[in-house]
């Protein structure tokens, strides 16, 4: 059961995740105990709780009210590791769509250090 599952969404888009980044969340669950969870550098009081299907981008001063989520990765049937992935971003707060790519991009970061350890 996901944690954002009875949680009102104030928008839902279908978006694609780059390769890149997708491809690094795949080695982590390999390399790295899940569930983890991560403060986002420069957004003040959100953090980064991954799961095995879900990116969820939560306020932690607001006991985890979700942010946004990535869910329902598209991945089944993927013949080619350098095609981005479709999935379902749910945001839950009128401006999370300004933040989205900034949060993929600390989520990048973090990955990586993480597996570079």
């Amino acid at each position: 059961m996901s944690r954002v599952d009875d949680m009102p969404v104030y928008e839902q888009q279908k978006v694609e995740i780059e390769a890149r980044l997708y491809n690094l969340w795949l080695r982590s669950k390999h390399n790295i105990a899940y569930p983890i969870r991560f403060p986002l550098s420069g957004l003040r009081g959100l953090v980064m709780i991954m799961h095995e299907g879900e990116w969820l981008c939560a306020d932690e001063t607001q006991y985890d009210l979700p942010v946004i989520c990535w869910i329902d990765f598209q991945d089944k049937g993927r013949d080619a590791i350098h095609t981005p992935v479709a999935c379902t971003c749910n945001f839950y707060h009128f401006a999370a769509e300004k933040i989205a790519p900034q949060v993929l991009e600390l989520l990048q970061l973090e990955l990586q250090q993480r597996l570079d350890k």
